[in-house]
């Protein structure tokens, strides 16, 4: 009597309540979830109830689902109700796709969407999320470009990147330049930490590229926004920003040491690895398991090269979690070497063996998606071709008895084309001559115009060192001009004035060196200006760590002076007040970017700060009013940010 009170009750939740509340009372009464399917009021509801599960296999295998949901689509069929169809047949291909039955999921799924003008945005969306992940695991990625170029059209735009289809691919920079153009753009340039996470997926996508160098160059950036992430005290950070934080560190070094190890650095590569190891180790909750394994795995190769054997088989003996199938071949490779040094040829032949049998299985699993593949490619429609193929040869015969009429008719015109054929030859090499003689005009007048081209970078080149030896004297003028002065003003004016002075002979300088007279390349002329800066400054050496980001960014002439002699002010600023006491813990930030015809520069450190009254000195100082006319003629305006700890400039330019 009680069973019939619950099943009344659930009748009327199901009625008057959504799926949610109905499998909240069905769990209260510990019934499994395909029972609960079975006891739903609709087509729609069951639907919902086993989409939205995500352990629905957990009493019930798929198996057992599949034969409850057969018979409720051949139910529907008998109805003749469409929208139950729709439902029934998505709900039979995704437990295809579950089974592993690929190809049947894809002939289910791509006949239910043929009626895609019928059905909402939400069943087209599991639909060809559906083909999307069945065409993924047959490798058929051309297929899957289609589906996701489909959703696009039907303006499902969330999730629809190719990025991650060109490195399943293995198209590691295709991949990467569409991750670049796809996300970058929606990074602002203030979120250090999504442009430090930025950078490691880069940095990915290089190291499976084997570009394990550059790959560094990506990864020591991600590090370098982390730090500015972790430094910025303006911004209150969480806990899980905190710990996401400490994760992404871990995984950067981890990634610096696998390069490491495919550079042959090993010894370089053992302080990354191990860092990488403790700190994922330390709070793994099973989502870290594939990297921990992975930097192991890279550990025990750098030992066994460096002849740490011991070490090395330790680590190859550890205890691993979920290793794939690549893991475990590189760990039996990697121990048949070891038994191989120590010369004991039977265990390392085992190794061998074992991964010969992997392969075999691997092989073997490689039939089974070719043949998935191609029962996909041909579909469930076998007989329907089959007719198609045989009307199509009936036409061809047909076809075919009528060219061997017109046979004659063809050859006769054949001797005529082939007459056309030698004229128009005879006209070709008529051309082809003419050609060569332009040709030769061409190259001569090249020629003439590239020695031209020679003679005035020549002339630019000289002009430049000129400048830049000129400049040199006034710079030599003003030091014998601080000697035979007195006045401690005086002094520090003329020091600063040679200062100026050498930030612009810098540029001429990096003019006529560099290839390309038209822009300079900032990196390097940065870091150079720095250490002019300090031989004035700090002649005796500093401890203030200095971080140069603008690499890659080059500017032209009438950008560069106004960001050399601004750089060179707030420099020896920060040199002669920001750490009056002690420069131990000293930083200095330098950013500048240039992205299309906008840029952006950053300048901060975290020394004493300014003054409460600097707004009131802005007038009288002349530092400071030279920054703001620099920033001006780059028609921008200089911000300025007043920390507890240091100070912070920046701007945007055109």
């Amino acid at each position: 009597m009680s069973k019939r009170i619950h099943l009344l009750l659930l009748f009327i939740l199901l009625w008057c309540s959504p799926v949610s509340i109905y499998a909240q009372y069905a769990d209260s009464l510990n019934i499994g979830i395909l029972e609960q399917f079975q006891e739903a009021q609709d087509s729609q509801q069951k639907l919902k109830l086993f989409f939205t599960t995500q352990n629905r296999y957990v009493d019930d295998s798929a198996y057992d689902w599949l034969e409850v949901v057969n018979v409720y689509l051949s139910s529907s069929e008998k109805r003749s109700d469409s929208l139950a169809i729709s439902s029934y047949k998505l709900m039979q291909a995704q437990l295809y796709h579950d089974i592993g039955d690929h190809d049947k999921s894809i002939a289910i799924a791509k006949e239910a969407f043929k009626d895609k003008d019928s059905l909402d945005i939400e069943l087209n969306t599991l639909i060809l999320n559906l083909l999307d992940d069945n065409y993924g695991r047959l490798q058929m990625y051309d297929k899957q470009i289609e589906i996701r170029e489909q959703k696009t059209a039907l303006g499902i735009s969330e999730g629809v990147n190719f990025y991650d289809i060109y490195a399943n691919m293995g198209l590691y920079r295709k991949a990467m330049k569409e991750y670049i153009l796809a996300v970058k753009p929606t990074i602002p340039d203030n979120d250090h930490l999504a442009l430090a996470k930025h950078h490691n997926k880069v940095g990915d996508y290089l190291r499976m590229d084997k570009s394990s160098a550059t790959a560094i160059t990506e990864y020591n950036k991600a590090n370098g926004f982390l730090e500015v992430f972790i430094n910025d005290i303006s911004k209150p950070k969480t806990e899980i920003e905190l710990f996401e934080t400490e994760f992404l560190k871990a995984e950067i070094a981890g990634n610096i040491g696998k390069c490491h190890v495919m550079l042959k650095n090993y010894i370089e590569a053992l302080p990354y690895l191990k860092e990488s190891i403790e700190v994922l180790s330390e709070y793994n909750n099973g989502k870290f398991n594939e990297q921990i394994t992975d930097n192991t795995l890279n550990l025990a190769e750098a030992h066994l090269q460096l002849d740490n054997n011991k070490t090395a088989k330790r680590l190859l003996e550890s205890p691993y979690q979920n290793v794939t199938v690549q893991q475990e071949l590189k760990k039996n490779r990697l121990l048949a070497s070891y038994y191989d040094k120590i010369e004991n040829y039977q265990s390392a032949s085992q190794y061998y063996k074992r991964n010969e049998h992997i392969s075999d299985s691997i092989k073997a699993n490689e039939l089974s998606i070719l043949k998935q593949q191609l029962v996909a490619i041909v579909g469930t429609s076998d007989l329907e071709n089959s007719r198609k193929l045989i009307n199509e040869q009936k036409l061809a015969n047909e076809k075919f008895r009528s060219e061997i009429q017109a046979k004659d008719e063809r050859i006769f015109l054949v001797y005529i084309s082939l007459v056309f054929i030698l004229l128009g030859f005879a006209g070709l090499v008529y051309a082809y001559l003419k050609s060569i003689k332009n040709q030769r005009l061409i190259a001569e007048q090249k020629h003439f115009i590239e020695n031209s081209l020679k003679e005035k970078e020549s002339l630019l080149k000289e002009i430049h060192h000129r400048v830049k030896n000129n400049l040199q004297m006034v710079s030599s003028l003003l030091s014998l001009q601080t000697r035979n002065t007195k006045s401690k003003a005086a002094i520090v004016a003329l020091e600063e004035g040679k200062s100026r002075v050498k930030a612009m002979a810098l540029i001429h300088q990096k003019l006529y060196q560099n290839d390309d007279l038209s822009v300079i390349e900032m990196q390097g002329y940065i870091e150079s200006l720095i250490n002019s800066v300090q031989s004035v400054y700090k002649k005796g050496g500093h401890n203030i760590s200095i971080t140069v980001d603008a690499e890659g960014t080059e500017l032209d002439i009438d950008r560069a002076i106004p960001f050399g002699l601004i750089l060179n002010e707030l420099v020896s600023n920060t040199f002669k007040y920001a750490f009056p006491e002690s420069d131990e813990n000293g930083k200095i930030y330098i950013h500048l970017r240039k992205n299309g015809e906008q840029g952006y520069f950053e300048y901060a450190d975290n020394g004493v700060g300014l003054p409460e009254d600097t707004d009131e000195r802005t007038n009288s100082s002349m530092g400071l009013r030279l920054i703001n006319r620099l920033v001006n003629q780059l028609q921008s305006k200089l911000n300025v940010e007043k920390t507890n700890e240091g100070v912070r400039f920046w701007f945007n330019f055109k």
